[in-house]
């Protein structure tokens, strides 16, 4: 297959990467920058640079963009696309981008299926993309009313490129499991590091301070569109992390020691249980 992948970041570069490293298949790179473009080049992640009249020879078009840029991509090119061209996106968040799409794709020729691939890195950019990000991950496919054809061509992708499970699910499940997986351990760690300790905490801290505050290193502008895009979901879940942290806090004030063992212990069980 003819590959395009628009934009090469952390994802976008990734993939490119993961294909050309996996795959026999000619892999087209399209980005802003022209030196992104030369060193992905230079280092073999891409054949050729693209250009948007190259949409037509396009086989499957991965679109690794910011959620409100994917939609403006894909509205702009929706007439560029050959018939039976499968188009999908890596964003992190499904409700506007996945009606969006789907809306465009049952007026043009093309086939849109929602993609979500569950890796990602402290850094961003192509510089800190890796062929073998992948490896043994997650890969979401949100099918709609995609022909399983098109489902299957990308989960065969995803296997080629090292992810370990493929996960089928509707754009409401996504959005709600990604709220709690992956939304709240970000505000959570944002909001842990707002501490004036913070400040002084070397020499204090170990592998416990390490695993909360990782994911506060964040791209600020990507995560608040993220929050914003799926905010009754978020709501819901930051709703349920304070009532589960204040009955801690209560146990802790009170004293009483067989509620703080009870809460830990239904927490431990949970964490044994599931993972």
């Amino acid at each position: 297959m003819q590959i395009a992948i628009i934009g090469l970041g952390l994802i976008g570069g990734s993939l490119a990467k993961a294909l050309k490293e996996n795959t026999t298949h000619t892999v087209i790179g399209f980005d802003r920058d022209e030196n992104t473009l030369h060193d992905a080049m230079s280092c073999g992640a891409i054949d050729r640079m693209g250009s948007t009249a190259a949409l037509k020879n396009a086989d499957l078009v991965y679109v690794c963009l910011y959620p409100k840029d994917v939609v403006k991509f894909v509205e702009e090119n929706a007439a560029r696309f050959k018939p039976g061209c499968i188009v999908t996106d890596v964003c992190g968040i499904k409700g506007e981008v996945f009606g969006a799409l789907t809306d465009l794709a049952a007026r043009h020729p093309f086939i849109y299926v929602g993609g979500h691939p569950m890796a990602g890195k402290e850094r961003s950019g192509f510089e800190a993309s890796e062929a073998g990000l992948f490896h043994n991950a997650s890969y979401i496919l949100v099918s709609g009313d995609a022909p399983q054809s098109a489902v299957d061509t990308l989960a065969e992708l995803a296997q080629a490129m090292g992810f370990g499970m493929i996960q089928h699910c509707t754009a409401q499940k996504h959005d709600r499991m990604i709220a709690y997986t992956s939304q709240v351990p970000h505000v959570l760690a944002c909001a842990y590091v707002m501490s004036p300790r913070c400040d002084d905490h070397r020499g204090f801290s170990a592998g416990s301070y390490r695993d909360v505050s990782r994911v506060a290193k964040i791209n600020a502008e990507l995560w608040a569109d993220l929050f914003l895009s799926n905010r009754t979901e978020l709501i819901d879940e930051l709703s349920e992390l304070q009532q589960n942290i204040e009955r801690l806090r209560m146990a802790v004030a009170d004293g009483d020691r067989e509620q703080l063992v009870a809460l830990l212990n239904i927490a431990k069980t949970k964490k044994e249980t599931f993972g």
